[in-house]
């Protein structure tokens, strides 16, 4: 499948060229300060009035989280893949002392990061580039990263086989990969029908309904060794809720997310693996 704008480059769905692109997903309301992720709320009361200030918190812990189980040394070079507007990229480099490369298939997604981050990329030359580019395929070197990690992209890669192999062939011996986003909790055939059900994305097919054994597997198919699901669920659902309550209704679908949380369809994970040596 080709961009839907007919440019070269990486093949996207017409549905991810659409929301990343001409809707501007990350310039939307619910999310804020440049990033584009549902948050990790763990810290923050709920009980008490959401602002901008707690919301953007929960969009960098939620990358504090991932970095935390990826442990990068300073100095790490790490590559995010799916690194929408960059505002991760420039945590791992300020917070971490990392040499980061963001990635991301959409070309307006990487203007959008270029231009937001200008003054640091002329300032940090050598510790933070974007790079246009594909999960499946990624246009680095064998080795060439101590650490890789995505944040709330991998529901929307097509082949996560695909996107294991490449991972492993870009980790250098001894590197980590660290993957937070949504899955189904097991195999059950009713799951993608029941989430389009309640949820516009996966009706769209924006998101892709798959068990998080789906991502284990694949990772373990590639060779990596160690591999890991953590549900984080119970400190991402409620406060992303709690935060969608300041727009939609509880029988909205916005709201379903922790629906089908409760109801044991969906959860959010964190999900780690190793290059053997």
């Amino acid at each position: 499948m080709t961009e839907s704008a007919g440019g070269t480059g990486p093949a996207m769905r017409p549905v991810v060229w659409e929301t990343y692109g001409p809707e501007d997903l990350g310039g939307q309301p619910i999310f804020g300060g440049g990033f584009i992720n549902f948050g990790y709320w763990r810290g923050i009361d709920l009980d008490r009035p959401l602002g901008e200030a707690e919301r953007v918190r929960s969009q960098e812990d939620l990358y504090r989280h991932v970095l935390d189980a990826a442990a990068p040394r300073p100095g790490a070079r790490v590559l995010e893949v799916g690194c929408g507007l960059g505002t991760g990229c420039v945590v791992m480099l300020r917070e971490y002392g990392c040499a980061v490369t963001g990635m991301d298939i959409h070309p307006q997604q990487l203007s959008r990061a270029r231009a937001a981050h200008a003054e640091v990329l002329r300032a940090e030359p050598g510790r933070l580039r974007f790079v246009r580019g594909a999960a499946e395929r990624m246009p680095c070197g064998d080795g060439e990263f101590d650490v890789v990690v995505s944040v709330e992209a991998a529901q929307h890669f097509p082949d996560l086989g695909a996107f294991a192999a490449q991972t492993a062939r870009v980790l250098r011996p001894g590197g980590r990969v660290a993957v937070a986003g949504f899955f189904t909790v097991d195999e059950a055939p009713d799951r993608p029908d029941r989430l389009a059900r309640l949820l516009e994305t996966f009706d769209s097919g924006l998101d892709i309904a798959r068990p998080v054994r789906a991502l284990t597997d694949a990772f373990a198919d590639a060779g990596l060794a160690g591999v890991s699901a953590a549900s984080i669920g119970r400190y991402v659902w409620p406060g992303w809720d709690r935060w969608l309550a300041r727009w939609w209704a509880p029988d909205t679908w916005p709201r379903n997310f922790l629906r089908a949380y409760q109801e044991g369809i969906l959860d959010y994970y964190l999900v780690t693996a190793d290059r053997p040596r």
